[in-house]
């Protein structure tokens, strides 16, 4: 009778012997024969089900995992003519798994040796285990540019769309990838330069018309000046890149730190831990582990990628694309967290008493292993008694203690009473073309509120070991509102029917009073968004002013240096605070962190003025095919030329034109913020409800122009035009606008 294998003979099999995997292959290796063949066949199903092989039509392969930006060797074409690869980082234990790579029009030839960096998708039921999509070849880099292609006998000409590029491009008849006259094109340089001086250039993506959806992202990139093409150093630098290893390091790879994201987040630059305090002198008491990914070991400081990062400040986020701070090998590669791939980190261990209360922490430099990368639905999804499949095993040894210590988290945060609006934010969603689908406000689940009292923690202990060792640093500043802006919040409170106290030391306490009284009523969104607006807007400093909004007396950004330069220079003092290494901060830049901290303030509100100019032509683009429907919505804000209306529906925000306001004249108050008819007394002021027509939709501008049918649902009254010549009748509006202000101070005065 034949022999049937064990279990370890066959994975070392097919770990050594990579095109024999088939069962029948492996009966062969070991003479199994006849009706031995159903005890081996047993056998290998017990090893799938136990998770140790992963089958794949006909054979059997190791199921670890590649990240899903890898560097990949080109392999060549088999049989079929089919392109195949294999990656340059495999850490599993078996057989490296096959890559078949998928070629768009676009893509340059590729060749045996070719090292690519590709864009991974795990594929079932196939020979392969992952298709993969170029990213670029590695050691090119050309340049790219953005126009308008027009069309000649030759083949066409490129007008750059950015302003800072005058020069046009020349496209030979051939590398026009069938484009249009008139059609926004995204080329790569294609060579030297050709007749007059002028680059050539390839196109190697149609947008279509400039005015369509899918070209809005690309056309607020240059617009605003941010940067999206790497020069040639920087990305041979990241090339050149290899995973860090344990030297140096803590081995942390024992610890589950899952990483919990967006389900369409491309890197995963934070992870976290927690379980209960075994110490009996801290009863009920936790343990949270916040890992992030060290950058610093691969950035370091006057390299060019750390000029280029520096250059940037942050990545910038849009619907359809990021324009990322560094390079995909490093942001979407080697300092992302992966699942199951090890991983540099810096990482906090902090404990908790059993009220929530942080009773002390320590930093530590290491190497992990991330068991999971979830996201917020599915890990809320289990926490209310529906896991699937990748979150059942975790949920009694990992998710439910993270739950615990986020409730005593909650806790401590209710206690210091930080700024709590209630804001939705709006998600867009687009179709392969780059059209928008819908338009939703997204869910806020306990899951995400997890995740931002973890990393808030974190960044306070950050901020805390920094101070103690004396290691400058840039803090995150958020300094509390001015006068004049409070006075308008009061004033806006007021006409609502509410009241925000003056007289006392400005607390987030008094303001969270305010948005509780207004909340679930019909003045809620106003008074949120009022507040809002009474804000000055945080930056990074190295001298602490404390941040206002979160009620913390010593905050700085310690979680995200993937994608903001702030946190990698606070890596980058810890580093120096703790000597783990040459590429901390050094102490000729300390001078530089103020000119620093006001750069990277200034291309932070650079990247949210082109992500708002983006989703308002998103918006319009959405609602362009809507013309002349009617919409219910609430006056967010009354300016001399007009009303601003905040679209119940989709949250849009639309103008409505004085000129369209009636048929009178309309006195601006701007110290009440309203709006009143000099014929019929009408007044209209912030937080009032009304239906309105939408009349234009540009999304070039990314304009909505509505008009005005009824006011808290009564329509509007028409007054009459003043004659050509003679001026409105202001007189009746002025004294009771005098009067209104008396009536004002006499009631202020009685308090």
């Amino acid at each position: 009778m034949s022999r049937i294998p064990s279990k370890s003979e066959i994975l070392d099999w097919i770990s050594e012997n990579p095109t024999l995997t088939a069962k029948r292959d492996i009966a062969k290796a070991f003479g199994v024969k006849g009706a031995a063949r159903i005890d081996l066949k047993r056998v290998l199903k017990e090893l799938e089900t136990d998770g140790h092989l992963e089958k794949r039509k006909r054979s059997y392969q190791d199921p670890d995992r590649l990240p899903p930006v890898s560097v990949l060797q080109v392999i060549g074409p088999d049989a079929q003519g089919d392109l195949f690869a294999k990656p340059m980082e495999w850490h599993g234990e078996g057989v490296e798994p096959a890559v078949l790579i998928v070629t768009r029009a676009s893509d340059p030839a590729l060749g045996a040796g070719d090292r690519i960096l590709a864009r991974l998708t795990l594929v079932k039921g196939e020979a392969h285990h992952y298709e993969a999509r170029l990213i670029r070849r590695i050691g090119t880099n050309p340049l790219r540019v953005l126009g308008i292609f027009r069309k000649t006998a030759e083949g066409g000409r490129i007008l750059p769309v950015d302003k800072g590029q005058d020069r046009e491009w020349t496209v030979a008849a051939g590398a026009t990838h069938g484009a249009q006259d008139g059609e926004l094109v995204e080329a790569e340089q294609a060579g030297p330069k050709g007749r007059m001086g002028l680059p050539r250039a390839r196109v190697v993506a149609r947008l279509g018309d400039p005015s369509a959806a899918k070209a809005v992202s690309l056309i607020a990139i240059h617009q605003h000046g941010i940067p999206d093409a790497f020069p040639d150093a920087v990305i041979a630098e990241a090339d050149r890149a290899k995973p860090v290893g344990l030297k140096g390091r803590e081995d942390l790879r024992d610890l589950p730190l899952i990483t919990i994201d967006p389900s369409d987040a491309r890197d995963h630059d934070d992870a976290c831990y927690a379980h209960a305090d075994e110490d009996p002198a801290n009863a009920g008491g936790h343990i949270v582990w916040v890992a992030i990914a060290d950058v610093a070991a691969y950035v370091t400081p006057g390299s060019p990628l750390d000029a280029e990062a520096r250059k940037r400040g942050n990545s910038t986020y849009f619907p359809d694309r990021v324009v990322p701070m560094l390079p995909d090998r490093l942001s979407g590669d080697l300092c992302s967290l992966h699942e199951g791939v090890p991983r540099a980190c810096i990482a906090v261990r902090m404990q908790l008493d059993a009220d929530g209360n942080k009773l002390s922490h320590s930093f530590h430099r290491g190497l992990m292993r991330s068991p999971a990368s979830l996201n917020y639905e599915e890990v809320q999804a289990a926490i209310e008694g529906a896991p699937n499949a990748r979150c059942g095993p975790l949920l009694e040894p990992v998710l439910k203690p993270l739950y615990a210590a986020y409730r005593a988290l909650a806790a401590a945060r209710e206690r210091r009473q930080p700024l709590d609006l209630d804001l939705p934010e709006r998600r867009i969603e687009l179709d392969e073309e780059g059209r928008v689908t819908s338009v939703n406000f997204k869910d806020r689940l306990d899951a995400h509120r997890l995740i931002e009292e973890f990393m808030v923690l974190a960044n306070v202990a950050a901020a805390e070991t920094l101070i103690a060792k004396k290691i400058p640093l840039l803090f995150r500043v958020h300094e509390e509102p001015s006068p004049e802006k409070l006075d308008a919040l009061r004033e806006t409170a007021r006409a609502s029917g509410y009241t925000l106290a003056k007289g006392q030391v400005l607390k987030t306490a008094h303001l969270n009073r305010l948005l509780h009284d207004a909340a679930g009523s019909d003045e809620a969104e106003l008074i949120n968004m009022s507040t809002l607006r009474s804000m000055t807007q945080a930056y990074y400093a190295p001298t602490n002013l404390g941040h206002f909004g979160l009620a913390l007396p010593r905050y700085a950004h310690f979680t995200s240096p993937i994608r903001r330069y702030s946190d990698l220079i606070v890596h980058r003092a810890l580093i120096a605070a703790h000597g783990w290494g040459k590429d901390g901060l050094r102490p000729e830049d300390y001078d530089a962190l103020e000119t620093i901290g006001a750069h990277i303030s200034e291309t932070e509100r650079r990247s949210m003025m082109a992500e708002r100019d983006t989703t308002d032509r998103y918006m319009a683009a959405f609602l362009s095919e809507r013309v002349g429907n009617e919409f219910t919505g609430r006056i967010s804000g009354i300016a001399r030329f007009g009303v601003f209306v905040k679209l119940d529906e989709t949250g849009a925000d639309g103008l409505i034109p004085m000129r369209s306001i009636g048929r009178e004249y309309f006195h601006y108050d701007a110290e009440a913020a309203t709006l009143m008819g000099a014929d019929t007394g009408l007044t209209i002021s912030l937080g009032q409800r009304v239906t309105v027509r939408l009349a234009e939709a540009a999304p070039v501008t990314g304009g909505i122009a509505l008009e005005l049918l009824a006011l808290e649902g009564d329509a509007i009254p028409q007054g009459r035009r003043a004659p050509a010549g003679r001026p409105p009748r202001r007189g009746r509006i002025k004294a009771k606008r005098k009067a209104d202000k008396t009536k004002r101070k006499v009631k202020r005065s009685r308090r």
